[in-house]
């Protein structure tokens, strides 16, 4: 199926999506803490990388990836329309984040990715009991 806009229409349209704030993803996980009374993370924190979820106290830097745009292994979907440029895209993700994830890691930070399909609820009990360990360890 052909896209329904022209593509500078398109490129207007995907340049107003912002990348912070995701509904979806990042406040489902503060709803999480809250839950399990997990204290003392902050959000919007001037870290390298931009964490979605920053534990100063403990240097623990905790970012939520879709699994669209971070390539998760179990649910990453592959846009079968302008492959090349889908493939640079995902692959940029993937290298930043392992960028990002070094350098914090260099600069004494730990730094723990949690996967948007973890955020379900089914998975909830499993995804406490992680983030419970890197809180505690």
């Amino acid at each position: 199926m052909s896209d329904v806009f022209t593509k500078a229409k398109r490129s207007e349209v995907m340049s107003r999506i912002r990348g912070r704030g995701n509904k979806d993803t990042e406040l489902a996980l503060a709803r999480l803490f809250r839950r399990h009374k997990i204290t003392g993370w902050r959000r919007n924190q001037a870290v390298f990388g931009k964490p979605d979820f920053v534990f100063p106290k403990l240097r623990l830097a905790i970012f939520v990836d879709g699994c669209f745009w971070h390539g998760c292994p179990k649910h990453a979907t592959k846009p079968k329309n302008n492959r090349a440029f889908w493939q640079r895209k995902f692959s940029a993700n993937m290298k930043r984040d392992a960028l990002v994830t070094r350098t914090l890691r260099r600069t004494g930070w730990r730094v723990l990715r949690v996967w948007e399909h973890e955020l379900k609820r089914k998975n909830e009990a499993r995804l406490a009991r992680r983030l419970s360990a890197a809180i505690s360890g």
